[in-house]
Order: structure tokens, then sequence, then C-alpha cells
């Protein structure tokens, strides 16, 4: 969602977009707090009056703005919040589909559809999240206000949970914070590969094995010229 990072040497703060927002992205800690991850896709500096226009995210949790290649803001985030929060109520996103181009075109124009087992204020701010027009969004005048004020959250005291002064309802079976064992071996028997080098031929540090001039020889690209999610 949009954070707050505070720099301690510089009492500044900087707003940062996720863009990424999916359970795979939401873990938990040794003693069962959330916490976000992976920030590959952040953008910094997003307010609320600025908007990106970068084409990027997980398809099944894209906003119609992204899909349609529009000047977006950090509503696109409560889009994300809203898709995550379905999924966690029934199974799957809200307009998934094995098809990309169709679950697109759900996206795009399919109306939300409401499903049995949610209870009226469930569905309340799943309307309000998942709402396609980004500037009736719930979250888009007043930000994470908005959503703090629904009544989903009535029982919510955010200044406890802030602070992590609530009991989270489930405490992961680990030894210490930096016990690994809950991860799947597939991803922690991955060697890890070299990120950065010296290169031979400058005493600077390198983000890539090859020179940049030689790293897509034969490659080109060009944007398509049309959408073909519209």
């Amino acid at each position: 969602l949009q954070l707050c990072v505070s720099y301690t040497e510089s009492n500044s703060c900087v707003l940062i977009s996720s863009r990424d927002l999916k359970p795979e992205n939401i873990l938990l800690d040794h003693e069962g707090h959330i916490i976000l991850t992976d920030f590959g896709l952040c953008k910094e500096g997003i307010s609320l009056t600025d908007t990106t226009t970068t084409f990027c995210g997980t398809p099944e949790y894209l906003a119609p703005e992204v899909l349609r290649k529009q000047p977006y803001d950090n509503t696109v985030d409560w889009w994300c919040l809203g898709s995550v929060l379905y999924e966690m109520l029934f199974g799957l996103p809200p307009f998934y589909s094995r098809d990309t181009h169709e679950m697109y075109d759900n996206i795009l124009h399919k109306p939300l559809v409401m499903r049995p087992g949610a209870s009226s204020t469930a569905w309340s701010i799943l309307q309000g999240l998942l709402e396609k027009d980004g500037t009736h969004r719930l979250g888009s005048r007043d930000d994470f206000n908005e959503i703090k004020a629904h009544s989903f959250f009535s029982s919510i005291n955010w200044d406890d949970l802030d602070q992590k002064k609530i009991p989270p309802p489930f405490t992961p079976n680990v030894s210490s914070c930096c016990d690994i064992s809950n991860f799947d071996p597939e991803f922690t028997d991955e060697m890890v590969p070299n990120s950065i080098c010296w290169s031979q031929d400058h005493s600077i540090v390198n983000a890539s094995v090859m020179e940049a001039d030689d790293a897509f020889v034969g490659f080109s690209y060009a944007p398509a010229s049309d959408d073909s999610f519209l």
C-alpha cells in the first residue's frame, strides 16, 4: 500500500506506492504480525496528486486504469487491496480467468458479482475498493483515512495495531526470527546469483556481468501501437 518511510538522518519522509500487493507479498513475522514484502515494482514519491504511467503489476490484481495505460495514482493500491480481500473471502481474485485476455476484459468491463457468504459490510468495502473508476474508488478522496473509517474495520484500534499491541490470531511455529523452515525448499535451496561484480575495465561496481552495449545484441523493441485489452 502507500507507505511512509522515515529516514532518521534527514528526518524526511518518502511516500511509496507498492503497485504489486498480492497474497505472495503478504507474510507473517515470527510473532504473527503481518508484513509486506517485495518492493521491486514500488514507486517512490507518489503523493495524492501525483500520477505515473508504467504498465506493471501482477495480472490478477491490475486496476482498470493500468490496463487502459492511463495515468494512475496511488488508488491502484486500494484496488489491489480489494482484490486481495476478495480472494481471502472467496478463494480467487474477483475477475479471475485462466485466459489472461478474458481476465483483463473482465477487469475492464464485468461488474462485480455479489456472492453469498459475506457480510453486508464486507460487500460494501469490496464495492468501494473495486470501483472501476479510480476517481470514485474508496480511498480516492482521503487516502487511508477513508479505509480506516469504513464500518468493516470498526472493531480495529489502529493505534494498537500499528504498535503491535493486538495479539495475532496465529503464531508461526518457528524457533527464532531467522527460522526459514516455513519457506518452501524450492526457494531456500536456490543458488544466490551474483547481482553485482567488479568490472575488469573499470574500478566501479557494475550491475551486470556484461557491458551494457553487448547485453542485447541483435534485439530491438518497439511498444505496441494499439491496446488489445480495450
